[in-house]
């Protein structure tokens, strides 16, 4: 039974946009218009990527390899580590092809990608920040029972339910994103596809998917920052006790790295997805844009090495056993 022409009609109608949304392309800003700056920035971005790429794969090797660091906190960083290489692989390198090729457009599969690839890792980065924080807390305020607590199979478990949150947050952003139509001009005020930007181009005005996605969003960050605050005004207030200040230097010395970059990602993240969506941007907004997805994670494993004595031998072990002839000195 063949059926009607009206729907054989219809049903040739939605092929053709499927097909044409699936064709579609969209334009991202760079940061200028010459080409001579363009391959300025994208030499600035490439070195800006190979630092934080190499900076977030030594701690996941340094962690993996020497046995010393097996412990929770680690663990976590070294998550929290692979989130940044992923995050800043989504991103950065599709701009440094960009600004080498003067070409400005990402198609549609590619620009799906990035936002539930960045939703996802930066949702799931926040949870680990979270996990983190409860970390410290039960190390300085219940150090005798840490390592009951913080076993191998919570750790596990907190991992695995950080990366299906972000996950499912991936999956809402995009879908409800990518599910409104686009009209007139698909120009990015962005260099890479964020909702923000995708939303300010869409044809419709109320976006009630995005809308219910938004507020589980601020729900899921409001509990992790309450969680964090909480873990944090136990962790003072255990440190206040301790009656030497050697003891006190110690403990403020662990939880030091985890605030710069608890507060770092809070305080980008908010001024960047506050402000109103430009027409045409500023060189202000790419900074901002820049700020919060770029420098942190670049940033990142400067700050948990800096201080942090059991990377730094680490490190130096490696680097022992590969060269004793250099580095035999440096144990």
């Amino acid at each position: 039974m063949r059926p009607p022409s009206s729907s054989l009609h219809q049903f040739h109608n939605t092929a053709s946009m499927a097909n044409h949304t699936v064709e579609m392309e969209f334009y991202l800003t760079l940061f200028s218009e010459d080409q001579e700056p363009q391959l300025a920035h994208g030499f600035l971005f490439l070195l800006i990527y190979l630092v934080a790429l190499v900076g977030n794969l030594l701690i996941i090797v340094l962690v993996t390899v020497d046995h010393c660091l097996h412990t929770s906190m680690y663990f976590f960083l070294k998550n929290l580590s692979l989130l940044d290489a992923c995050l800043v692989s989504v991103t950065v390198p599709n701009f440094i092809v960009s600004s080498f090729c003067h070409k400005s457009t990402i198609s549609f599969p590619g620009c799906v990608s990035q936002v539930l690839l960045v939703t996802q890792f930066a949702g799931t980065e926040l949870s680990i920040l979270t996990a983190m924080s409860y970390d410290r807390y039960v190390a300085i305020c219940h150090p005798l029972h840490y390592d009951v607590i913080m076993n191998r199979g919570l750790c596990v478990q907190m991992v695995a339910v950080s990366w299906f949150l972000g996950g499912i947050f991936g999956v809402l952003y995009s879908a409800g994103t990518f599910s409104l139509s686009f009209c007139g001009s698909r120009k990015l005020p962005q260099f890479f596809c964020d909702v923000p930007s995708l939303l300010n181009i869409s044809c419709l005005k109320s976006h009630v998917i995005i809308d219910v996605s938004v507020v589980f969003g601020v729900i899921y960050a409001l509990f992790c920052v309450v969680s964090i605050g909480f873990s944090y005004m136990y962790i003072f207030k255990t440190v206040t006790r301790i009656p030497s200040s050697q003891g006190r230097s110690r403990a403020f010395s662990t939880c030091t790295p985890h605030l710069i970059v608890v507060t770092t990602f809070f305080v980008t993240g908010v001024t960047a997805y506050l402000k109103p969506v430009p027409e045409s941007p500023h060189p202000v907004d790419f900074l901002v844009s820049v700020l919060y997805s770029v420098m942190p994670l670049s940033f990142n494993p400067v700050i948990f090495s800096l201080r942090n004595k059991d990377l730094k031998a680490s490190l130096w072990k490696i680097l022992w056993k590969l060269c004793p002839k250099y580095y035999g000195g440096k144990q």
